[in-house]
Order: C-alpha cells, then sequence, then structure tokens
C-alpha cells in the first residue's frame, strides 16, 4: 500500500476534532497538509500547532464561490478530507408535529451540501490515483428516537459516497462512519451520557481522535477501495 509521501492532503474542517487528527497522521506520513476552516484564527492556530508541512485556507462551505476560489488558489492535489460539520442547528429530539422544516433544511447545509460544493469544484485539481474521503456519524446506523432529519442527513452522505465513486471513477470516494469519538465538543458531554452511549458497546469506551484518523489514512492510501462506508464505532453497531 503506496504511503502519503510528497501527497498534498486538503482537510476542510482540519482546524480542530477528528479533521486536525487527520492532518496530523497525514504529515506523519510524509503528506503535505492543508487545513481549511471559516475561522481565520482558528485556521492560524492548527497550521501552527501542525507545524512543518502544514498550512492553512480560510474557506466558507456555505459558500459555493468562496469553495471555487480555494481550490483555485489551492492549485493541483492528490486527497480531499472532508470532516467539516455543524451540529449547533441540527433538529434533534421532539416530535414530528414540533419540526421547523427550515431549521431540517438548514442541517444539511454543511455536512452534505457543503461537502457536495468541495467536491464539485476540488475534483477537477486531483491527480489521477487521488481520493475523497466524507464523514458521517452512527445516527445513520443507529437512529435515536427524535432524529429522524439527522438519520436521513448522515445516510445521504453515505449514499452520496456511493453515487460519487461512480461518477468519478477512477477518483477515489469513501467515507467514514465514527462513533463516539474523544474530540474538544464531545469532551463537554456529561460522563454518565457517555457512559450510557458506549458503556454496552464491545470497547466499552469512545475513540480517540488520533485512533479514527488511521481509518482516512487506509481510504487514502488504499488504492482499490471506493464507494466504501468504514465504521469506527467500537463495535457499538453490534449490540
Amino acid at each position: 500500500m503506496a504511503g502519503l509521501e510528497g501527497k498534498t492532503v486538503v482537510v476542510i474542517g482540519g482546524a480542530s476534532g477528528i479533521g486536525l487528527a487527520v492532518a496530523r497522521a497525514a504529515l506523519d506520513d510524509g503528506a503535505r497538509v492543508i487545513v481549511a476552516s471559516s475561522n481565520p484564527a482558528h485556521v492560524e492556530a492548527a497550521a501552527a500547532r501542525l507545524g512543518a508541512g502544514a498550512s492553512g485556507a480560510t474557506v466558507d462551505v456555505r459558500s459555493e464561490d468562496d469553495l471555487k476560489r480555494v481550490f483555485v488558489e489551492i492549485g493541483g492535489l492528490d486527497h480531499l478530507v472532508y470532516t467539516a460539520g455543524d451540529w449547533g442547528g441540527a433538529p434533534m429530539g421532539g416530535t414530528l408535529a414540533e419540526l421547523d422544516l427550515a431549521a431540517a433544511a438548514g442541517a444539511f447545509t454543511v455536512r452534505f451540501w457543503g461537502a457536495l460544493a468541495a467536491i464539485k469544484h476540488a475534483s477537477p485539481h486531483m491527480a489521477a490515483g487521488g481520493s475523497i474521503t466524507l464523514t458521517d456519524g452512527l445516527i445513520a446506523h443507529r437512529p435515536p428516537k427524535g432524529a429522524a432529519v439527522m438519520t436521513a442527513m448522515l445516510g445521504a452522505i453515505e449514499h452520496l459516497t456511493r453515487g460519487l465513486a461512480v461518477d468519478l471513477a477512477p477518483l477515489r470516494v469513501n467515507a467514514v462512519c465514527p462513533g463516539l469519538i474523544n474530540t474538544e465538543r464531545n469532551q463537554k458531554i456529561p460522563e454518565a451520557v457517555v457512559q450510557r452511549y458506549v458503556g454496552t458497546s464491545p470497547l466499552s469506551r469512545p475513540g480517540e481522535p488520533e485512533e479514527i484518523a488511521q481509518a482516512y489514512l487506509y481510504l487514502m492510501r488504499g488504492g482499490y477501495t471506493t464507494g466504501q462506508i468504514l465504521l469506527v464505532d467500537g463495535g457499538r453497531t453490534l449490540v
């Protein structure tokens, strides 16, 4: 399996969490890494933390024009990783009768439409043998009550992955489906809630960002893997 030595990897959502861990792992494997996010200060801080071989780009994934701009500026790339997410406005809980349809539509803006727009404007600049790796979430497979919209959105990412793997071949398109990962955001979840979520799974703990980053590295390196959804969930889908 080929490594990432000398390759250019763009991580949208790479200023924190899973994306930052993916960026660090790609750097350690010899890649040149560009971390992209919407907050210039966060991008600058992330690039500084990563050090030599890393740089940053500010982009608003809600704007197709901005995505077009940033990929023109970046020029050629080998691998695109999309981990950007906006959970703040995601409709969770409540009944269908209470559902705000405008908020429900907004749940797709960053994670689904942003990903599709990024791929649209990145793919013409990508080298032969390159890859695109998206990110969804375990709610696509284990929907809790009151999360129908989020289940549909995350499932849509998985179907988009399969469709684009056909449309964009020989570029490879895959997705990682994480379970609960111990990111900065998730560290704010009360421990009792975390244990209720992971306690019955075979590994009985959240994953670490460095662990799930290896799934993204595999999908970048794995030249015969496309159209796949790689679950990294501590076995939660088994029980």
